[in-house]
């Protein structure tokens, strides 16, 4: 007895293109840490610890991936990252 699986790909490419995007958050010489951890709380939803590593990434690294999601979710976000004084992207 064989069985054969039916796949949606419509669907599954959906739910890609709604991950693919993100919030891209680069280092500066210009704002401090607690700024910017409490924008990515603010912001982003991080916990304080999650924002804390972020900012630590951010100024190690240079840039940090803070949030992914759909690019609706995503636009005032960003918007409120760039209006606090950060410089953030969607990717």
């Amino acid at each position: 007895m064989s069985t054969k699986e039916k796949v949606s790909p419509e669907l599954d490419l959906e739910v890609l293109e709604q991950e693919e995007n993100k919030i891209v958050l680069y280092n500066d010489e210009v704002n401090t840490f607690d700024h910017v951890i409490d924008m990515l709380v603010a912001a982003c939803d991080h916990t304080p610890l999650q924002a804390e590593q972020c900012s630590m990434i951010v100024h190690y690294k240079g840039k940090c991936s803070v949030k992914t999601g759909a690019y609706k979710d995503l636009e005032p976000r960003c918007s409120k990252l760039l209006e606090a004084g950060l410089t953030a992207e969607i990717q």
